[in-house]
């Protein structure tokens, strides 16, 4: 029974101009479904309610909760728990009391969707985007019904929509989705939905589209577009008055590029240039899929805190991803870390297992950042160690008052990025705030402009002639490249590399016998288009190259172990700051590593002529005023042009380091038991 304070016409008074009187009065009368009363569907109800509509199906079997306060009109700490659709219906009829409310709080399910449909002049899709079943079940039993349908998705801060009417082409002709997997769907909605992609240009963190979880990003201002845009075509559709464009017909409008676009995607997503679109766009989704498989994690909800500390921990960066750390866990609140060089075999973890000791600082630092998630601090002391072996004691205390580090979110998404960057320069603000995560031990040096880029860039191209020249190295780079996975727990991946699809199957096929890549390299240019990719060609598209070299006495404070860990905790505080700014890095430590070996006449490899080499790098390095033995870390940086998922190193799980009581306190595995066996490497 109506409200009797409630006048429909007085209420709707100010729609008229717009709409005819009549026209209001039609719309009283007619009746919308809507699937999904969340982020979309719930505002386009109580927009369509106070354009007048007077009868709603609404369906949803959701309940209102935190996650959802950005974006979802209903969404309230008074409404927390509560039934989306109860809650909705609520809103609706407190607009007016008079409406004819169907609601569906199971919702939309194959057993039901004739009956969602009884007696509707137009349905509104406001279903979650990863539900692409029962979406098209929807829009097939429209086209058979004769129901004009609608969808609208929030993109970035716009909106994008198409328009079905009857006898005209269908959601499956032009979409394309049937009988396919699920990520294949999402991949041909998402494209079907946004053909010019007008929100990518803006997203800048490709990481929170989690399809494995089914969230990603949303935003307010979307929503309401899309709520306007539904409501402009409803309008033209419930009183059949106006243009409406209907597939193959799509319309963009995005609000931060201050874009529009209508455009005709003929032949839907069998289109030509759509179906090349689609092959990117697929092969983005599961590469997406699979990375995040890949980073997911094998504990149990009701694990140790300790152990989802070390869970997310274990992601530090360490050397061609040994991982050269195992945990002995001693109680709820500490832990000793395992560190074993692997300077026996490798000869990039030089001065005595150097890298690996920064690789432990990086650790030590992601402990704490990943600590203070659980309000734990962290407090660390070098317990000795021998020959290879290096023992670090750990606390991890609850603190009160400890907030989570915002750098907690980068732990995951850093990795090394080696393709080619966005030639924008770097901002005062982001140099100030890289080099303070340094602290008072290292001091950094830029080199932006492009001359000086190049300049150590030759010195890079020569430590890379050096390394491809011995078989030293590639020993150490046939164990390490992993020439079958996109994500690589144990090795780093070949795609990863930074070279091009040409140049890696050459190097795939040298790679087999270390003789066929001698004669190979040996060849007049033969090297040439590697150095180009991995040296100049990076230095080129960057921001800037960076020199990083420790200030102050070596031993200043402790023991040079102690010394080494924190400018690994140093470095990788850089690492992550840049991350959490946008920016991404390529270490070049290969160069650090062979004008050492020069410099010191030793001898790393039996190839007198590369020895040579090696001490033509350190006298270029010096003279060039990079350092000598005080430098330790070198890269590139700047804004990746390419977002999204690439091939990268991913992490062993955690089952694998945590060291039980029947094992040997050991950290790595010695070369021959590399974990990527040889026969897959070639």
């Amino acid at each position: 029974m109506a409200d009797a304070g409630f006048d429909y016409d007085e209420a709707f008074d100010r729609n008229i101009g717009w709409v005819t009187q009549d026209e209001q009065r039609s719309l009283q009368y007619k009746r919308v479904a809507i699937a999904g009363m969340g982020g979309v569907g719930g505002v386009h109800l109580l927009t369509l309610t106070r354009m007048g509509v007077g009868a709603f199906n609404i369906a949803d079997l959701d309940s209102f909760e935190l996650a959802n306060f950005n974006r979802q009109a209903g969404a309230a700490l008074s409404t927390i728990g509560k039934s989306k659709v109860e809650v909705m219906a609520g809103m609706a009829k407190d607009i007016n009391p008079a409406l004819d409310l169907q609601t569906f709080g199971d919702g939309v399910t194959e057993a039901n969707i004739d009956a969602f449909l009884d007696g509707v002049d137009l349905f509104v899709d406001g279903f979650d985007f990863f539900v692409p079943d029962i979406r098209a079940k929807v829009f097939r039993r429209c086209a058979e019904r004769g129901i004009p349908a609608i969808t609208a998705g929030p993109i970035g801060f716009g909106t994008s929509y198409i328009v079905f009417l009857p006898g005209r082409m269908t959601f499956e002709e032009y979409f394309r989705i049937e009988g396919l997997p699920k990520e294949r769907q999402y991949a041909r909605f998402l494209l079907g939905l946004t053909p010019k992609g007008l929100h990518r240009s803006y997203l800048v963190d490709p990481s929170r589209l989690n399809l494995v979880e089914k969230r990603g990003p949303s935003s307010a201002a979307a929503v309401q577009l899309c709520a306007g845009v539904v409501g402009g075509e409803a309008v033209k559709i419930l009183l059949g008055r106006g243009k409406v464009r209907a597939a193959p017909y799509y319309h963009q409008f995005d609000a931060f590029q201050g874009r529009f676009v209508c455009g005709r995607l003929f032949m839907g997503n069998r289109n030509p240039l759509q179906r090349l679109k689609l092959k990117i766009v697929e092969q983005n989704i599961a590469m997406t899929l699979a990375l995040a498989e890949a980073q997911r994690s094998d504990l149990s909800a009701d694990a140790p805190e300790i152990e989802k500390i070390l869970d997310l921990a274990r992601w530090a960066p360490s050397g061609d991803n040994s991982q050269p750390w195992r945990f002995e866990i001693l109680d709820e609140d500490s832990l000793i870390v395992h560190l074993r060089a692997q300077s026996d075999w490798d000869l990039y973890d030089y001065k005595d297992g150097q890298p690996t000791h920064f690789s432990g600082g990086m650790l030590l630092e992601t402990l704490r950042i990943a600590a203070s998630q659980f309000g734990r601090i962290m407090l660390w002391s070098h317990a000795g160690g021998s020959g290879l072996t290096q023992q670090v004691r750990v606390e991890l205390p609850k603190s009160p008052g400890t907030v989570e580090d915002p750098l907690v979110p980068t732990i995951k998404t850093r990795s090394v990025d080696r393709t080619p960057y966005a030639r924008r320069k770097l901002g005062e603000a982001d140099k100030a705030a890289l080099a303070e995560a340094l602290g008072e031990e290292l001091a950094i040096e830029w080199h932006e402009p492009l001359g000086d880029r190049l300049k150590l860039a030759r010195l890079n191209a020569m430590a890379t002639d050096i390394r491809l020249r011995i078989e030293e190295a590639f020993r150490v780079h046939r164990a390490m490249l992993d020439w079958d996975r996109d994500f690589s727990p144990t090795g780093i991946p070949a795609k990863a590399v930074g070279l091009d699809a040409g140049t890696l199957k050459v190097m795939r096929w040298g790679f087999k016998d270390w003789r066929r890549l001698q004669r190979m390299n040996g060849m007049p240019g033969g090297l040439l288009p590697t150095i180009l990719q991995m040296d100049y060609l990076p230095a080129i598209f960057s921001a800037a190259l960076f020199t990083i070299r420790r200030v102050g006495p070596a031993d200043a404070n402790g023991s040079e172990s102690e010394a080494l860990l924190r400018i690994g905790i140093a470095l990788q505080r850089f690492w992550l700051v840049a991350e959490h700014r946008g920016l991404v890095l390529q270490p070049a430590l290969a160069t650090a590593i062979f004008a050492h070996y020069g410099r010191h006449d030793e001898s790393f490899t039996e190839d007198d002529k590369v020895r040579k080499r090696a001490k033509d790098l350190a006298g270029a390095l010096q003279q060039g005023g990079y350092g000598g033995d005080d430098l330790v870390f070198l890269g590139r940086i700047g804004t990746p042009k390419r977002k999204g998922p690439k091939p990268r190193s991913v992490r062993r799980p955690l089952s694998e380091l945590i060291l039980r009581k029947e094992e040997e306190a050991v950290t790595a595995a010695p070369a021959a038991e590399h974990p990527i066996p040889l026969q897959n490497e070639a």
